[in-house]
C-alpha cells in the first residue's frame, strides 16, 4: 500500500462485542486505517481500543463523541468510512451524522425503518455519499438466501425462524426481514390459508410480514446468531439453516463493505448487491 492512501476507517461501538471484531480486523488489514473508535461505555472511555479489542495497542483512543470522531475522518488523504455497530435507538442519527459529514457509513445495525431507510438513501443521494446497510455481513447467509429465491420457485408454503443471543435488541431480525421481502420480490402469494386460525397466546404464530410469511424469533443465552427457513409441500419438508459459531465469520463481509462502499454514490441495502 506504500503507493495508495489506506482507507480511514472509524467503529462506532467499537467496544461491543461486534465492534471488537471489527477493530480487529480493520487494524489488520493492509489497505485501511484505524482513525478513530467511538463508545458510549463510561467504563472504557479514554482507553486504547486496540487494548479493549485484545489485539494489542493501537494509539486509538476509545471516545463518547461521535462528531469529533467524524471530523477526524474527514482531515485523512481520502474519504472515511463509519463502521456501525451501536444499537437500533440510535443508528439513524448516527448515519445522518456520517453522511453529513461526508463519511461513508458501513451500517451492521439493524433495526431502521422502512422510512428511515427511505430518508437516508435519499439524503446519500444528494450528498453523492456511498452508504450500505447490511443485515447480515455472513457470506453464508447471503448463499442461503440465495438458495431460498430457487426453492421458492417451487414451494408456496414457507415460514421463517431466526434464533439470537438474549442481548439482541430488536425483533425480528433484520436478515429474518430481508429474506421475507426478496422472496416477496418474487411476487408470488405465500400461505394460502387452509384454516381458520385462533391463537390462543398472543404472537404463538409469530409475526407475519408484509409477504404472508410468518416469522419467528427465539431470544436465548447460548445462542449467536442462526437462520431457518423451512419450505413445506404434501410429504416433504425443504430446511435451509445457517450458524455462526463465531463472530469472526462477518469479518470478511465488513471489510468487503468497507471496500465497496468507496465506489458508491448511494445508499445500497444488502450484502448480495455488492458481491
Amino acid at each position: 500500500m506504500a503507493d495508495q492512501a489506506k482507507i480511514p476507517v472509524v467503529v462506532n461501538g467499537a467496544a461491543g462485542k461486534m465492534g471488537r471484531e471489527v477493530v480487529k480486523a480493520v487494524s489488520q488489514a493492509e489497505d485501511m486505517e484505524l482513525v478513530g473508535a467511538v463508545d458510549r461505555n463510561p467504563n472504557v472511555v479514554g482507553e486504547d481500543v486496540g487494548i479493549i479489542a485484545g489485539c494489542g495497542e493501537l494509539e486509538v483512543p476509545l471516545l463518547n463523541d461521535l462528531q469529533s470522531v467524524l471530523v477526524l475522518a474527514t482531515q485523512q488523504e481520502i474519504q472515511g468510512v463509519m463502521v456501525d455497530f451501536t444499537h437500533p435507538n440510535s443508528v439513524y442519527e448516527n448515519v445522518r451524522s456520517a453522511i453529513a459529514y461526508g463519511v461513508r457509513p458501513v451500517i451492521g445495525t439493524t433495526g431502521l425503518t422502512d422510512d428511515q431507510l427511505k430518508d437516508l438513501t435519499e439524503f446519500a443521494e444528494k450528498a453523492s455519499t456511498g452508504a450500505l446497510v447490511v443485515p447480515n455481513f455472513s457470506i453464508g447467509m447471503v448463499l442461503l438466501q440465495q438458495a431460498a429465491l430457487q426453492a421458492a420457485q417451487y414451494f408456496e408454503n414457507v415460514e421463517i425462524i431466526e434464533l439470537h443471543h438474549n442481548q439482541k435488541a430488536d425483533a425480528p431480525s433484520g436478515t429474518a426481514i430481508k429474506t421475507a421481502q426478496m422472496l416477496a420480490e418474487l411476487g408470488k402469494t405465500y400461505n394460502p390459508p387452509q384454516v381458520e386460525e385462533k391463537e390462543h397466546l398472543a404472537g404463538a404464530r409469530g409475526s407475519v410480514s408484509e409477504e404472508n410469511i410468518n416469522i419467528h424469533s427465539v431470544r436465548l443465552p447460548g445462542l449467536l446468531a442462526h437462520q431457518e427457513v423451512l419450505f413445506g409441500a404434501p410429504g416433504q419438508l425443504y430446511t435451509l439453516r445457517h450458524d455462526t459459531s463465531d463472530r469472526a465469520s462477518f469479518m470478511p463481509g465488513v471489510l468487503l463493505a468497507v471496500r465497496k462502499v468507496t465506489e458508491l454514490r448511494t445508499l445500497i441495502y444488502g450484502l448480495e448487491k455488492i458481491l
